[in-house]
């Protein structure tokens, strides 16, 4: 008799009503592979940019979505030793490589899965493993982020910025980022060392007032658009933009070729180590995840409305869902 399990499932591509929650199969354990029963996951850009149509190549409906799992592995593949029954986990399924996070449960590849830190529940481990790891790679693997560097966090007080400045604090660079005034307390207790009111003050007018007119070495562009036309404007030389915004719309980068500046554009590439890295700064004290909201597995249309409309609402921190119940307990 098949195993079934409940899962959101995206039934076409449009608003956030385009989800239904169904009784599934639960798939097949492979050699490499473990079982995992999900606790909690959460919801990212990435995910509405895919309902929403956005990468409709790769997405082959229906679809069970979702970027962030953390859960207790229930089923080990014949060849999996790394890990047991019972050990509690956290990873990021693999983009458009099968079926996503937002189920009861879930088959992931073991090279894929760490070890949930300690000090966190799910929810607050399920609400890190896509913007942490995407935050690793992005200073450590691209920009290569030194102590001592001063760094513009673009956003700070959203889902991906509130780990961006604690990442960046914990690598010891200066952080400026921006955020509206109601949350300059908020990033600064994150850690940021600088906030900017992007609504009364120009970035780039405000980078140079901070730092004397030297620019910063790292920009993190989480926007896109002006934002990241105008980065080498902020640039010290030989500076680095590092974007996770894929580009629509052709830009004029002139300006950066006086400064010297490198470009990164990142689509994060899941792994352990970058897991265990962040696994690492979690349990030192050094990083804490932000919740700004969460919401049941069945309520996937409102956390996905939530997350699109948060900035305007005031969210801070990521949108998580307790998909067991007990997430957190």
């Amino acid at each position: 008799m098949t195993k079934t399990m409940k899962a959101a499932v995206l039934t076409r591509f449009g608003g956030p009503d385009s989800f239904e929650l169904r009784d599934v199969a639960v798939p097949e354990v492979g050699p490499r592979q473990v079982r995992v029963r999900v606790h909690a996951t959460a919801v990212n850009p990435l995910d509405y940019q895919i309902r929403r149509g956005d990468y409709t190549n790769y997405v082959p409906l229906p679809a069970i979505i979702g970027h962030d799992i953390s859960g207790v592995i229930e089923e080990l593949g014949s060849d999996v030793h790394e890990f047991a029954v019972g050990d509690e986990v956290y990873y990021t399924p693999k983009i458009f490589g099968g079926a996503g996070s937002y189920a009861e449960q879930h088959v992931a590849d073991v090279e894929l899965v760490g070890r949930k830190p300690k000090n966190l529940t799910h929810l607050e481990a399920a609400s890190l493993t896509l913007v942490g790891g995407t935050v690793w790679e992005a200073f450590v693997q691209r920009a290569q982020l030194q102590a001592g560097e001063t760094i513009l966090i673009h956003g700070g007080a959203g889902g991906v910025g509130t780990i961006a400045v604690q990442v960046a604090k914990a690598l010891g660079a200066r952080v400026i980022t921006t955020a509206l005034a109601r949350d300059h307390d908020f990033v600064r207790s994150l850690g940021a060392d600088e906030a900017i009111d992007f609504t009364a003050e120009d970035y780039v007018e405000a980078v140079a007032r901070l730092t004397d007119g030297a620019g910063v070495n790292v920009i993190f562009d989480t926007i896109g658009g002006d934002t990241l036309t105008r980065s080498p404007l902020a640039l010290a030389d030989a500076g680095r933009v590092v974007s996770l915004v894929d580009i629509a719309q052709p830009q004029n980068l002139i300006e950066a070729w006086g400064k010297n500046a490198a470009y990164h554009f990142v689509f994060t590439r899941q792994n352990r180590g970058k897991l265990d890295a962040l696994t690492d700064l979690v349990e030192r004290g050094l990083v804490k995840p932000v919740i700004g909201a969460t919401l049941p597995l069945a309520r996937m249309g409102e956390a996905h409305e939530l997350l699109e409309n948060g900035s305007a609402r005031g969210l801070r921190g990521k949108v998580v869902i307790d998909v067991s119940g007990e997430a957190g307990a």
